[in-house]
C-alpha cells in the first residue's frame, strides 16, 4: 500500500511543479493578484464537483469564526506571496525557502497547540535556519522582496496549517474548503481593478492550466494519503527540488548554485528529521507537521486533510 501512496505523491508533486512553472511564466507579465483571482475562478467549477457531494445538512456558519477568518487570510497571503516569489526568484531557490514551513509549524505548535518540542526537534529547527542563512547569504548577495515573500509565505502557510489542526475536528470539511475560495473571490476580486492587464487567449488558457493542474495534483495527494502512511508520503514534497532544477534549467536558463544546494540540503534534512521524530510514538502529541497535508498556496488545490476526514465520516 505504501508503494501506491508513494507513487501518487510523486505524481502529485510533479504536477504541482508544472503548475508552478506556468505561474512563473505568467508572473513575468501579470500581478499575482490577477493570476490568483482567475486561477481560483477557473478552479471553482472543478472544486464544485467535490463540494456538492458533501452530505452535511447543517448551515455553513463556522463553529470558530475568528479562527476560520485567520485561516482564510493566512491562506490568501500565502498564495499571494508564494506566487510573487515564483515570479521573481529561481524555481529551486523559491522551493528551498518555502520548505522552511515544517520548521515554523513546529515552532508555532508550541503556543497554539500546546505541543512540547524536545531538544532533538529544536536542533532540527536550528539546522534548518542555518540552511536559510546559507541560501540567503546575507552580505554577499542582494536580498530582494522575492526572498522576503518566500519566507513570509512559508510562515503564513505554517500558521494556516496550525489553525486547521487546531479547529479541524470541530469545523466541517466543507467550511475549510469553501471559505478560502470565497475569500479569494472577494478580496482578490476587490484588488483586481488596480492591477488588471488584458490577457490574450493563450494566457487565459495558462490560468485554466494552473487550475486544472492544481486540482489534479490535489487529488493525487489525497490518494497518496489514503493509500500510504503520512511518514512515507510527506517527505515526497522535496522531490519538487529536482523538478525545479530540471524545469528551471530547461525553460528559464536557471542554474542551481552551490550555496543553494547546501542550504537546500540542510533545510530538507531538517524537515525530514522533524517528520521522523513526529512519526515515532510518544514524540509528539499533535504531529502538526505530519498532519500538514495541503499545498498551502495554490487556489485550485483541495484541502487534503479535510477531504480525507469527510470521506471517513461518510
Amino acid at each position: 500500500m505504501n508503494i501506491k501512496g508513494l507513487l501518487f505523491a510523486l505524481l502529485g508533486f510533479a504536477l504541482f511543479s508544472m503548475h508552478d512553472v506556468v505561474v512563473k511564466y505568467l508572473g513575468s507579465t501579470y500581478s499575482p493578484i490577477q493570476i490568483i483571482f482567475f486561477a481560483g475562478l477557473f478552479s471553482f467549477p472543478l472544486l464544485s464537483f467535490v463540494l456538492i457531494t458533501d452530505s452535511t445538512r447543517d448551515n455553513l456558519r463556522p463553529v470558530h469564526p475568528w479562527w476560520v477568518l485567520v485561516r482564510v487570510l493566512a491562506a490568501l497571503v500565502t498564495g499571494l506571496l508564494g506566487f510573487y516569489a515564483f515570479s521573481v526568484l529561481p524555481l529551486a531557490q523559491t522551493y528551498t525557502l518555502l520548505f522552511v514551513a515544517p520548521m515554523l509549524i513546529t515552532v508555532l505548535a508550541i503556543p497554539l497547540l500546546g505541543e512540547h518540542v524536545g531538544i532533538h526537534r529544536w536542533a532540527a529547527v536550528t539546522v534548518g535556519l542555518v540552511g536559510v542563512i546559507v541560501v540567503l547569504r546575507p552580505g554577499t548577495q542582494e536580498l530582494s522582496l522575492g526572498h522576503a515573500a518566500a519566507l513570509a509565505s512559508a510562515a503564513t502557510n505554517a500558521l494556516s496549517s496550525i489553525v486547521v489542526r487546531k479547529i479541524g475536528q470541530a469545523e466541517r470539511p466543507i467550511i475549510l474548503v469553501l471559505y478560502p475560495l470565497a475569500g479569494n473571490f472577494l478580496l482578490m476580486g476587490a484588488a483586481l481593478p488596480f492591477v488588471y492587464v488584458p490577457m490574450p487567449i493563450l494566457d487565459l488558457g495558462g490560468l485554466a492550466v494552473i487550475a486544472l493542474l492544481g486540482f489534479i495534483a490535489s487529488m493525487c495527494i489525497i490518494a497518496a494519503y489514503r493509500f500510504g502512511e503520512a511518514a512515507i508520503v510527506a517527505p515526497m514534497q522535496y522531490s519538487q527540488i529536482l523538478w525545479a532544477t530540471f524545469f528551471g534549467f530547461l525553460l528559464f536558463g536557471e542554474s542551481l548554485d552551490r550555496p543553494t544546494m547546501i542550504g537546500a540540503g540542510l533545510i530538507i534534512a531538517s524537515g525530514l528529521y522533524i517528520v521522523f521524530r513526529e512519526s515515532r510514538g510518544g514524540k509528539s502529541s499533535n504531529t502538526p507537521v505530519l498532519r500538514n497535508r495541503t499545498r498551502g498556496f495554490s487556489p485550485g488545490s483541495v484541502r487534503t486533510s479535510a477531504m480525507l476526514r469527510r470521506w471517513k465520516e461518510n
